[in-house]
Formats: C-alpha cells, sequence, structure tokens
C-alpha cells in the first residue's frame, strides 16, 4: 500500500471539473484508489464519491493506493495532483 499527502491548492478546491480528470486518471489503474479528507473516504474512481468529499482550497487529502500498480499508481498521481490541484 502506497499513501501521500496533498493540500489543494486550486482556488476552487476540487470542483467538477478537476473532480472528473481525478476520476478518469485513477481509473487508469487496476489497483484501489481511494482520497480522504477529515476522517470521510471516497473510492477516487467515482465522481460522486470524489465530489462528495466538498475539498476546498486549503485542505488536506490522502491518496491511498493498493494493488499490482500501486508504485506507478502513487507516483502519476502525486505529479497529477501537483500539476491541477
Amino acid at each position: 500500500m502506497k499513501e501521500f499527502k496533498y493540500v489543494i491548492t486550486d482556488p476552487e478546491g476540487i470542483h467538477a471539473r478537476p473532480a472528473g480528470i481525478l476520476v478518469k486518471q485513477a481509473g487508469g489503474y487496476q489497483s484501489a484508489v481511494k482520497i480522504e479528507k477529515a476522517g470521510k473516504s471516497a473510492d477516487a474512481k467515482r465522481i460522486f464519491g470524489v465530489m462528495g468529499l466538498g475539498v476546498k482550497t486549503g485542505e488536506e487529502v490522502t491518496i491511498t493506493v493498493e494493488g499490482p500498480d500501486e508504485d506507478k499508481a502513487a507516483a502519476e498521481l502525486e505529479a497529477f495532483f501537483k500539476e491541477n490541484l
């Protein structure tokens, strides 16, 4: 299992457009990808789960990746967060 934390810097937080891109990115991996904020967790491959967390600017999320391609997935998702969120 791989895990990393990230503080959202996007001025609008994780709104519809970046959430959709995140779901598409996470869906490309065999591994399970979870996103967590303040004790609430969601499947990062499901748009309603990601949107339901209501992540705002300045809030920290924890991304957990577990599965056969977790090393690659965690590295690429961390880069994705830095570039897009």
